[in-house]
């Protein structure tokens, strides 16, 4: 989960198995404040998928790591919704 987060050619790491390690692999490869919002997006989707399957794993951390789940998933929507905004025709983003 040490890989670099703006390295294309990098290989996604191992999914987190514990909250912890989620709490790090998604500090790990947070985009910069710059970033265009699809790797934003994608960030958030990432994140939320990460904290949903360690909510089933990591049991002692089970409630937690579902509202970090839905929290990254409302800021995807957020996110989805200015991408939308921003095309001609408000025509829907792919991700």
């Amino acid at each position: 989960m040490s890989q670099p987060a703006n390295d294309p050619d990098s290989p996604e790491p191992d999914p987190p198995t514990t909250l912890v390690e989620a709490q790090h692999a998604v500090a790990s490869c947070r985009p910069s404040s710059t970033a265009p919002l699809w790797e934003w997006l994608a960030y958030h989707q990432r994140s939320a998928a990460w904290y949903a399957e360690v909510a089933e794993i990591d049991r002692g951390h089970h409630h937690e790591a579902l509202a970090m789940a839905e929290q990254h998933r409302e800021l995807a929507n957020k996110i989805k919704t200015q991408i939308s905004a921003q095309r001609p025709g408000g025509q829907e983003a792919r991700a």
